[in-house]
């Protein structure tokens, strides 16, 4: 790919958003940026990082509970690739130790493919009561099976996050999955406030998908959902009208007490980009008036993408456009220690994606520039 400068109508390096800037793009690398040079080749939209999805558990068909192999986080990563995703951390949710295994297997396999980021084991160490539609004949306190899982990732320098429940682990365990270098996420959890908080105390510094699946917030007692949205822990949140009512959004959002700690996830299924449907437990799941449901009628997952999240969050929550960018790019790719991949420095352009003006992706930088001649205008 031949050396040129790119001016976008507007551009997000990660952090904030610019006009009348350009990149400089070499060997299909972003090498530069600085105001647009008098040669630059303008291109029409937004350009920004591709987004960065903490919490995928399936995607195109698949469902990394089911396959938990390479081949099916792969499949996983490049659905959602596809509508600007472009970092994920598969999610395998509460199952038997050996299908656990197997996806710890398949991540230190995948460290380093396109997409795949790491390992996100949600459950099954989590409250019974706050469950949602993880299996209750698989849910069980953190054993020491888990915790072998987890430092044979981190051996691999593969990253990690835990999600689960202060009541179902002790506080030294908590710390003990800090010191291996795991991402220590509170959720599924019906503990207190002041449970919360020693948790918090003990290293533990993520919040699971706020609201969901969590003791609520009352007048006289805070609950998880109070004690998140006072920390300064990272949490995040799930943005499609569903799970949580949008001027619930707005106001977590307005209410935290430190800028850049909340972070969109999408919790998206095995119907993104694939069928409708997809067994879950044995279950068929099905998608319903943009809702999935289970045997139970309760949600069971969702079925939206981050930039269907970053829309809405724009749209209807109150939110700016760069703070929403921000809680897809440069927030969660912070939050589980690979900043780069929120930023633009160094990025290939294949992972740098265009918004329209009603911030629908369009395409990816790389697929751009590769289209016939006359596809980009001169500047």
């Amino acid at each position: 790919m031949m050396d040129q400068w790119i001016t976008p109508d507007r551009l997000f390096d990660g952090r904030d958003l610019y006009t009348g800037k350009a990149l400089r793009i070499s060997d299909g690398r972003v090498v530069d940026m600085a105001d647009a040079p008098k040669d630059a080749i303008a291109v029409s939209g937004l350009l920004t990082p591709g987004f960065v999805d903490l919490q995928v558990n399936g995607g195109g068909g698949v469902q990394l509970n089911s396959t938990p192999t390479v081949d099916g986080m792969q499949t996983i990563a490049d659905a959602h690739r596809r509508f600007g995703t472009v970092a994920v951390l598969p999610t395998v949710i509460t199952d038997l130790p050996d299908v656990t295994d197997r996806a710890a297997d398949a991540a230190i396999a995948a460290k380093g493919q396109r997409g795949i980021i790491g390992l996100h084991i949600e459950g099954p160490h989590i409250a019974m009561a706050r469950r949602g539609t993880h299996s209750p004949d698989l849910v069980r306190p953190l054993d020491a099976r888990t915790m072998n899982t987890v430092a044979r990732l981190r051996e691999a320098g593969v990253s990690v996050m835990t999600t689960l429940a202060p009541e179902a682990a002790s506080l030294d365990q908590i710390e003990q999955l800090v010191k291996l270098g795991a991402v220590v996420s509170l959720g599924h959890t019906d503990a207190t406030a002041e449970m919360m908080v020693a948790a918090f105390k003990a290293g533990a510094n993520c919040a699971t998908h706020l609201f969901n699946a969590m003791s609520p917030m009352v007048g006289r007692e805070p609950g998880a959902v109070g004690a998140v949205i006072n920390s300064t822990c990272y949490s995040g949140i799930i943005c499609d009208g569903h799970h949580v009512a949008d001027e619930m959004v707005g106001l977590a959002i307005r209410a935290r007490p430190v800028p850049d700690r909340m972070f969109l996830v999408s919790d998206a299924m095995a119907t993104v980009g694939g069928p409708a449907h997809f067994n879950l437990y044995g279950q068929d799941i099905t998608l319903k008036d943009g809702r999935l449901i289970n045997a139970e009628g309760s949600l069971a997952g969702a079925h939206v993408t981050q930039a269907e999240g970053v829309k809405r969050l724009v749209d209807r929550t109150g939110t700016s456009l760069t703070e929403a960018l921000r809680m897809a790019t440069s927030v969660p790719a912070e939050c589980i220690g690979h900043p780069d991949i929120g930023r633009l420095d160094g990025r290939l352009a294949e992972d740098l994606i265009l918004l329209d003006h009603d911030l629908l992706v369009t395409t990816d930088l790389a697929t751009l520039l590769n289209e016939p001649d006359g596809a980009l205008a001169a500047g």
